[in-house]
C-alpha cells in the first residue's frame, strides 16, 4: 500500500465469540489499518463489545453499518447459513469482505457472489494460511527437506456438546466437518498445492443435535493422500504431520497457534523410530488474525479485485460437498 494510500476502515458484522476472542483483538494489534465500528441485532451488546474492545461506533442492526459511507471493509464472523447472504449484502453496499470459513453450506451457493468479485475484494477467512509456521513448512518440503510428500494426516478436535452452541446446530450449519474440517482440507491443498482428484468420508452423527461429532476423511491427490479425524467431541488435541520418502515434518499447535508464544515444528529425517533424528525449530511469534487482517487491507490498497479467492473459497467447498456425498455414496465421490 503506497504511502498516501487512504487507511482501510473496517467494520465488524457482529458480536461473535470468534471475532471478540480472536481475530478483532489480533487485528487491534496492527497499526495498518482501523477497527472503526461493529454491529449486532442488540444495540447494548454492541455498544459493551465497542467499549471492551475500544471500538469507536457501534450499530443496533447489520444495515446500519452496511450503510456506513466511511466503512471500506467488513469482517463476517455470523453464523454459517449466514456467510453468503451477509457478504453478499456487504458487497452490493460496495464493501470489501473478509467472510468466515466454511464461506457458505454449499459450492453452488457461492456463485451468487461472482458478479462483485470485480467490484470488491471477497475473501474467505483461513487465517492458518498467513502464519509463518505454514509458509516456513511449505517452503522446507518445496527444499526437498523430507523427500517427495507422500502423506498429510492430523487430529483436529475439541469438546463441545451445549445443544445451544451454533456448532451443534444441524440447521445453520453445525457439525465438525463444516467448523474445523475445512482446515484439515486447506491444509491438504496448501501442502500438496493441488486439488484431489477423489474424496472419501465416514460419519459419526449425535443422535440428539444431527451433527457429525467425529468425521474422517481422506483425499486422493494423486501420487499422495491427505488424512484427517476431526471431532467436536473428544479430548481437545491438534496435530499436523507431513509424512515424505525421507523424513517427515511435525507442526505442533497447526490450527489455533498461540499469539502471544513462539510457535514449535520439528523435523525428523527418519535415521532411528526413537527419535534420534529430530530437530525442533522454533517460529517467532505471530498473530495469524493479524497477519490476515494486514494481508487483505493491503490487497484492498494495491491490487484490483477479481475472482481468485472466489474460486479458491468454491474449491474447497466442492471438497465439503463431496465428503457429504461419500457419507451418502458409502464410496469415493470426486469434488
Amino acid at each position: 500500500m503506497g504511502a498516501q494510500a487512504k487507511r482501510v476502515r473496517w467494520g465488524i458484522l457482529s458480536t461473535a465469540l470468534i471475532g471478540t476472542q480472536r481475530v478483532i483483538p489480533g487485528m487491534l494489534k496492527s497499526r495498518e489499518f482501523d477497527v472503526a465500528a461493529i454491529a449486532s441485532r442488540d444495540l447494548s451488546r454492541a455498544k459493551a463489545t465497542a467499549a471492551a474492545l475500544g471500538i469507536p461506533v457501534a450499530y443496533g442492526s447489520y444495515n446500519e453499518l452496511l450503510a456506513d459511507a466511511s466503512i471500506d471493509a467488513i469482517y463476517n464472523p455470523l453464523p454459517n447459513h449466514l456467510h453468503v447472504p451477509m457478504t453478499l449484502a456487504a458487497a452490493r453496499a460496495g464493501k470489501h469482505v473478509l467472510c468466515e470459513k466454511p464461506m457458505a453450506l454449499a459450492a453452488p451457493e457461492l456463485e451468487v457472489l461472482r458478479p462483485y468479485t470485480s467490484k470488491v475484494h471477497i475473501r474467505e477467512a483461513f487465517m492458518v494460511r498467513h502464519h509463518p509456521q505454514w509458509r516456513v513448512a511449505r517452503e522446507h518440503l518445496r527444499a526437498g527437506a523430507i523427500g517427495e510428500l507422500r502423506f498429510v494426516h492430523a487430529p483436529f478436535c475439541y469438546h463441545n456438546d451445549n445443544p445451544q452452541n451454533i456448532r451443534n446446530r444441524a440447521d445453520i450449519g453445525g457439525g465438525g466437518l463444516y467448523d474445523i474440517g475445512c482446515y484439515a482440507i486447506v491444509a491438504g491443498r496448501w501442502f500438496f498445492e493441488r486439488e484431489p482428484a477423489r474424496v472419501v468420508a465416514t460419519f459419526d452423527r449425535d443422535p440428539r443435535f444431527g451433527t457429525d461429532r467425529v468425521t474422517s476423511g481422506l483425499l486422493d491427490f494423486g501420487g499422495g493422500q491427505r488424512a484427517f479425524t476431526v471431532s467436536t467431541q473428544a479430548a481437545r488435541y491438534q496435530r499436523l504431520q507431513l509424512v515424505g520418502t525421507k523424513g517427515r515434518l511435525e507442526v505442533e499447535i497447526p490450527f489455533n497457534a498461540p499469539p502471544d508464544v513462539p510457535c514449535r515444528y520439528l523435523i525428523d529425517d527418519a535415521r532411528s523410530l526413537d527419535g534420534a533424528g529430530i530437530r525442533t525449530y522454533a517460529v517467532p511469534i505471530a498473530d495469524q488474525y493479524q497477519l490476515q487482517a494486514e494481508a487483505f487491507a493491503r490487497a484492498i490498497g494495491s491490487e484490483q479485485p477479481d475472482a481468485t479467492w472466489l474460486d479458491d473459497a468454491i474449491a474447497n467447498m466442492r471438497i465439503i460437498d463431496a465428503l457429504f456425498a461419500s457419507e451418502k455414496s458409502g464410496r469415493f465421490e470426486r469434488p
